[in-house]
This record gives C-alpha cells, structure tokens and sequence, in this order.
C-alpha cells in the first residue's frame, strides 16, 4: 500500500505546492514510485507545476524523475448511489487506482475549506501543514489573545485534523503524523519569530503535532514554477555552480525530508 501524504492549509499563499513538488520530486529522486494529486480544482497549482516540467523536459531533451501527476477521475452521477458523494468518489477512485502500483501519494489541498479537503485528511498518513512565519497564519491552527498572548483553543481546522484522527482510529487505521512546517522564515532571529516558534511548540504539546522548519523566502522558488524545476534539478539543467542561496535552499529540503521520518528511506541528494 502506498503512504498518503497530504499537504493542507486553508489559507493561501502558505507555500503548498512548492512543498508538494519539492516532496514528491525528492521521493522520485530517491527511487520511489509517486503519485500525485490535486485537489484545488480551480486553480490546480501542484497539478500546472508537473505539467510545466513534462513540457520543459520536452522541450530541453531531459528526463529528470517526476511524479506521476494525475486527474480526479470523473463519475457518472447516475452510478451514484443515495448516500454516496459523487466527489468522494472521485478522490477514492483515484487513490484507489495509484495505490498498488505507488510508494508514495501526495495530495495537495486548496487553500479553503472543501469537502474533497476534509476527506483528504482522513486518508493521510502524513499530513504535512505549510506554515508562513507569522500569527497572522498561526490563527490557522489556534486563537490567541492579542493582550496575554495565551493560547485560547484551537481552530476550526485544527478540529477538522482531530475529526479526520478520529475517523482513523475508529476505522483501526495508524495515528496520522501531523507535521507544521514554518515557511519563509526570515533570515534575522527577531523577536516576533521567536514568539511564534515558542507558541508553535507550546501549541504542538496540546494538540500533538511535529514543528519542521521548511523553505526560507528565495526568489529561485519563483524563478522555478514556470519549467516546473526544483532545487534539486538545477546541475542536470546545466548550472554547474550553485549560489550561496540556492546550496542553503538544497540544505533546507534535505533536512525537511530527514524530518519527515518517511519509514525505510534514507536520504542521500
């Protein structure tokens, strides 16, 4: 069977698919057989993002390991019987047609609150949950109050992921390993940073998750999206000599996948 890692937020600009792509192009790099989804039906970033590198690949003559991005596929709303969600089988079809032949699946949510989301989650055996570096986005997973700074409970989506753990364990499923990781750190350890680390490992002790750090802010991340590259990409793209930037951003992703504890994958790029 292959793990499912689900990559969610419901707030945008969080950095999903950037995570998404990084991850599931990492794995490829590392012999594994990927899957992958989008679930952001609109705007489909992940989805444009592998598409953007087979047309690069294409056309520069390369053939760099990718993974295997499909589409939901559609259902014939008369085969849906009462009670069923036709969207529900959409995703579980799909999951259901990777899931022999891949190691790894990895879903990317929308930046909202959706109904494939809220299934996605219950599928996940990861979920990782992309995080800019500011309470602005830790609202996302708790309230705090603006005066003591105390954490007053937990969000509408921290409950979703509680709800989706609890699915799993009633369903004799193993514990989902729920992962924040803070993205666009800044460069400066400043006082408002530090801030959100310390609410972050408090708030992780009360509603049990793991605090990664991921991607600092780096134009190269938007330099890459449109030939569908990632850091790891460049030298079979003809940069021999990497900047002092791009070699801290290599750095960044491999201790991101260390940290993720993948079972049985030792990470050598």
């Amino acid at each position: 069977m292959a793990r499912i890692i689900v990559v969610g937020n419901e707030k945008g600009g969080s950095g999903k698919s950037t995570t998404c792509m990084h991850v599931a192009t990492a794995l490829s790099r590392l012999g594994q057989k990927v899957g992958a989804l989008d679930l952001d039906l609109r705007q489909k970033s992940f989805g444009r993002y592998i598409e953007n590198r087979r047309a690069y690949m294409a056309q520069a003559g390369l053939n760099l390991p990718t993974p295997d991005y499909r589409e939901l596929p559609e259902v014939d709303p008369s085969s849906v019987a009462d009670g069923e969600n036709a969207q529900d089988l959409r995703l579980s079809r799909a999951v259901e047609a990777m899931d022999a032949e891949m190691d790894y699946i990895v879903i990317d949510c929308p930046g909202s609150h959706t109904r494939l989301s809220q299934v996605a989650h219950t599928l996940a055996d990861t979920l990782i949950t992309p995080l800019n570096d500011s309470f602005v986005d830790f609202d996302l997973l708790a309230r705090v109050d603006g005066v003591t700074g105390k954490i007053k409970g937990p969000s509408i989506y921290s409950e979703m992921v509680w709800g989706a753990r609890q699915m799993r364990a009633q369903a004799g499923l193993a514990p989902i390993d729920w992962i924040v990781v803070r993205n666009r750190l800044g460069a400066q350890a400043m006082h408002n940073k530090k801030k959100v680390g310390a609410a972050l490992e408090e708030l992780s002790r009360r509603i049990g998750f793991r605090v990664l750090n991921g991607f600092s802010e780096r134009v190269i991340f938007r330099e890459l999206f449109p030939r569908g590259l990632t850091l790891l990409d460049l030298k079979d793209t003809g940069v021999d000599q990497l900047n002092l930037s791009n070699i801290a951003a290599r750095q960044e992703l491999r201790d991101l996948m260390t940290g993720l504890r993948f079972p049985s994958l030792a990470v050598g790029f």
